[in-house]
């Protein structure tokens, strides 16, 4: 129950955390300057071009409400109210932020330094998000979606196809190339600090763990980290008594993860770490992108 309460309580204070990021970034910096990187919003603006009777505001909230509501179904309770909770922190915290400081204009004279930190601000905090299997909706569940369903792909490489669509859309509609490649650009870096924030780079951990428990921690793994494991009958030298041995690779970012679910399972696990400094196959980089 103590492990309980303590894991709760982390994924509360990154829940605050992430969201908090998202929107000094998004208030601050994007905001004020009108960056344009795609989203639902980007979707309602085009819809609105075609049919002027709706309202950006009534296609937005339909929009991420469908999208919550596949995430709830597909993605399960867990995420659906993580993200349910990060949506409506979002809207507070922007209330709050316009009531303590009001913005009129952009914070300062440098447009490159705010295009910076608003789109590394919300990218940082979407990314510890994700990381505890929450998102900030609307085109995020999306991504998370996309992800799952092709696991070769990263959460970031996953966005930057949807939002890339979507910026495309905008370009044709209304012919603003500038503004579109602006918005491209932006994209880009924000889903690259995505993925450098949730897997670092392409090393990892390999952990040979020596069990009795072998499909109780690899259930959890499947389950918790979407990873998967190979489990090798073996034998004690010592003892000659049968036992297993669980091989796991996982990121980085990943490991301490992996760590508590093994202690939970069999504090009694004989575990063994090697460090990778690059992994390839399934859910990690792809043989096409080593080469």
């Amino acid at each position: 129950m103590q492990e309980k309460t303590k894991q709760w309580l982390n994924d509360f204070f990154i829940l605050n955390a992430g969201t908090l990021l998202t929107a000094v970034g998004s208030y601050f910096f994007k905001f004020p300057n009108n960056f344009s990187t795609g989203g639902v919003t980007g979707i309602s603006v085009v819809m609105t071009h075609y049919f002027p009777g709706l309202s950006n505001g009534t296609i937005v909230s339909v929009i991420n409400i469908a999208l919550l509501i596949v995430g709830l179904l597909l993605l399960g309770k867990g995420f659906g109210f993580k993200t349910f909770y990060v949506t409506v922190a979002f809207s507070a915290m922007l209330k709050i932020l316009e009531v303590i400081w009001p913005m009129t204009q952009p914070l300062t004279d440098q447009p490159f330094m705010e295009l910076l930190l608003g789109v590394f601000l919300p990218a940082w905090g979407s990314a510890l998000l994700f990381n505890i299997g929450s998102s900030t909706g609307g085109t995020d569940i999306a991504g998370y979606l996309l992800q799952k369903k092709f696991p070769h792909y990263s959460i970031g490489h996953a966005l930057m196809i949807i939002e890339g669509i979507i910026l495309l859309m905008s370009i044709f509609v209304f012919q603003d190339v500038d503004a579109g490649l602006f918005g491209l650009i932006s994209v880009y870096v924000q889903t690259k600090v995505i993925d450098m924030i949730l897997y670092g780079s392409d090393a990892g951990s390999q952990a040979v763990i020596i069990t009795q428990y072998p499909q109780e921690i690899s259930q959890r793994v499947i389950q918790e980290l979407e990873r998967t494991t190979t489990v090798l009958p073996a034998r004690g030298a010592y003892s000659g008594s049968p036992t297993n041995v669980v091989l796991c690779t996982v990121r980085k970012s990943e490991f301490v993860r992996l760590k508590r679910i093994i202690g939970q399972c069999d504090p009694n696990a004989f575990v063994m770490v090697n460090e990778t400094t690059e992994v390839l196959g399934l859910g990690f980089k792809g043989f096409a992108e080593a080469i």
